[in-house]
């Protein structure tokens, strides 16, 4: 991997990976909405934004052959974020012995042969919106996320596409009065969790590296955060290739309609995941981008979208 940099120019930088890689559909999982201010698509191009250690960074990242991928970035964290470009693409997500007997598994496992577990190594960054979609309907969440980003954040550095933004710091997060959780559409339960996980700012960020299962249970040690927000992050922060996601609304009518052809419940789900073992997240994922959700008969109750700034 090499890298150029001017006064006035981004830095420039091609990885190959050592395995197929789709780069969109590899960082779809880090996108909260179609209109998430930290993350946009055009065509075969991914513009994210994210707060690193060194600094903010907005980076573009465009497929360049199979396994390879181009990506230009700016701002102070830009050469933070390049050193784990990798990382990022699923250089670590290692695919080897999975091999499921399922038709439906197999085929996907044959036909997306890019989609990669991806690691970003940013821990709060991954767990503030998981927090936002606890119990509630993601619509409302992403429009939570998009308001708090929009006025919290910092402007994006380079020339990002209009509306995007950084992530807030842990300290911004903070200091967010609890009016303004109020009028993000986010109830007091919410907002007090994600202010006592901000109060352990950079503390959170050194989970990345320890053992993901570790990681998970210091995170479910926290109030608030509960199996499904930790599994959550373990996805997205920790490249956990395994974290399945119990407890949430959907997916284990996903998995059962998908797979078996009937509902079934967390326990079900995690029952019939077990011998897939330690790639359950993996199997999530090929099952969504299969059309998964489509699967599911359109009758039942859903999830209804609560309106806090009301009460």
């Amino acid at each position: 991997m090499t890298a150029s940099v001017g006064e006035a120019t981004p830095y420039d930088t091609r990885v190959e990976l050592p395995w197929p890689v789709d780069v969109a559909q590899t960082l779809r999982p880090l996108q909260r909405g179609p209109y998430d201010p930290c993350h946009r698509r055009h065509g075969d191009t991914v513009w994210r934004t994210s707060r690193m250690e060194t600094g903010p960074v907005t980076y573009r990242l465009r497929q360049d052959g199979p396994a390879g991928a181009r990506c230009h970035a700016w701002g102070p964290g830009a050469e933070e974020l390049l050193a784990g470009l990798p990382a990022l693409l699923g250089a670590d997500d290692d695919a080897t012995g999975f091999a499921p007997a399922h038709p439906l598994l197999a085929g996907a496992h044959r036909r997306l042969p890019g989609l990669r577990v991806t690691r970003t190594g940013r821990v709060f960054e991954a767990l503030i919106p998981a927090i936002l979609e606890q119990r509630v309907h993601g619509v409302a969440a992403f429009a939570s996320w998009r308001r708090l980003v929009t006025r919290f954040g910092d402007p994006a550095p380079g020339p990002a596409p209009r509306g995007m933004a950084v992530p807030p710091s842990a300290d911004t997060w903070r200091r967010v009065p609890s009016w303004e959780f109020h009028k993000a559409n986010v109830d007091p339960g919410r907002g007090r969790t994600i202010v006592r996980c901000a109060q352990l700012g950079d503390s959170l960020e050194r989970l990345a590296g320890e053992p993901p299962e570790q990681a998970q249970r210091k995170l479910r040690s926290l109030p608030g955060v509960g199996v499904w927000t930790a599994a959550e992050v373990a996805q997205r922060a920790f490249g956990d290739a395994d974290a399945l996601s119990v407890g949430d609304y959907h997916l284990a009518s996903v998995v059962g309609w998908s797979l078996l052809g009937a509902p079934l419940d967390d326990a079900g789900m995690v029952e019939l995941l077990e011998p897939l073992r330690p790639h359950r997240y993996r199997v999530v994922r090929l099952i969504v981008e299969t059309g998964g959700y489509g699967r599911v008969p359109r009758r039942g109750p859903r999830t209804a979208i609560t309106d806090h700034r009301h009460h």
